[in-house]
């Protein structure tokens, strides 16, 4: 079966050091990662601190972002144009099997009120790439394309690393760092361990509060016809609205009947 979890950890991948590591793209693409919803304008030495840098290099970085058009200056700060959106576009462009689940996610929202996503695994964390938004908000961040969550607390980034052999999924839980934000979080590697092998033999996941306080999630991964994995589906709703049986017999056979359909319409 083939794999695609979006951005697989790989052995064999440089490192920071290696010969053929080119530091100052790292660092540049590093320092347009810093502009964000929370951060949308920033100062030169807002930059370096968000980038971890001296200002002097983040000064360097910005102004050859600046030559080439992805930022802008307004007064003492700079803020990112919208040429960024053409690094994305290849990724949308080479993945059809996107306006599909669109769709699919769309009839969701309609049919029970709740969002519905497609997320991919990219390091630590869960990128959300296609996204159908309910009207009413869970979390306190609102949830777009191109957010990112860390995996671990996300059904879908624990059926995403339920995909993983055995060794990367070790790797990985040697090197994450736990960061608890709700009551009802793991705390440690072993119960986390668990829990993503149980997403992996049960073929779906489901996190009860531990992203976010009153904040239930079911989530399934979804392949293509051939057997790739093109990354996990999500339902998320509201603890106090919705009970775990309704999202065990409704949501989740909903999802998985979704996860068919992907199937058998993309190649």
């Amino acid at each position: 079966m083939k794999v695609n979890t979006g951005c697989r950890m790989d052995e064999q991948s440089l490192k920071p050091g290696d010969r053929d590591f080119v530091g100052a793209l790292a660092a540049g693409l590093e320092v347009l990662q810093v502009f964000g919803v929370e951060y949308p304008r920033m100062t030169l030495s807002e930059v370096a601190v968000r980038a971890n840098m001296d200002r002097a290099k983040a000064r360097r970085f910005v102004l050859t972002l600046h030559a080439l058009g992805f930022v802008k200056r307004v007064g003492r700060q700079f803020e990112l144009t919208p040429k960024v959106l053409q690094l994305g576009y290849a990724y949308q462009a080479s993945n059809q099997y996107r306006a599909v689940i669109e769709q699919y996610l769309g009839e969701i929202t309609a049919e029970l009120g709740e969002s519905s996503s497609l997320g991919v695994l990219d390091g630590k964390d869960v990128v959300y790439v296609v996204r159908s938004s309910a009207r009413h908000r869970l979390m306190a961040i609102t949830l777009s394309v191109g957010t990112r969550l860390p995996a671990v607390y996300t059904s879908m980034g624990r059926v995403l690393l339920g995909q993983l052999p055995d060794k990367e999924l070790d790797s990985f839980l040697d090197s994450v760092e736990l960061k608890p934000s709700a009551p009802n979080a793991i705390k440690t590697k072993g119960p986390l361990k668990e829990e993503v092998l149980k997403a992996r033999l049960q073929g779906f996941a489901i996190v009860d509060q531990e992203l976010d306080s009153g904040l239930r999630s079911v989530a399934v991964p979804v392949y293509t016809s051939s057997n790739v994995l093109l990354g996990a589906l999500n339902i998320s709703t509201n603890a106090a609205r919705v009970d775990m049986d309704t999202l065990m017999t409704v949501y989740l056979p909903r999802l998985q009947d979704v996860a068919a359909r992907v199937k058998l319409t993309t190649q």
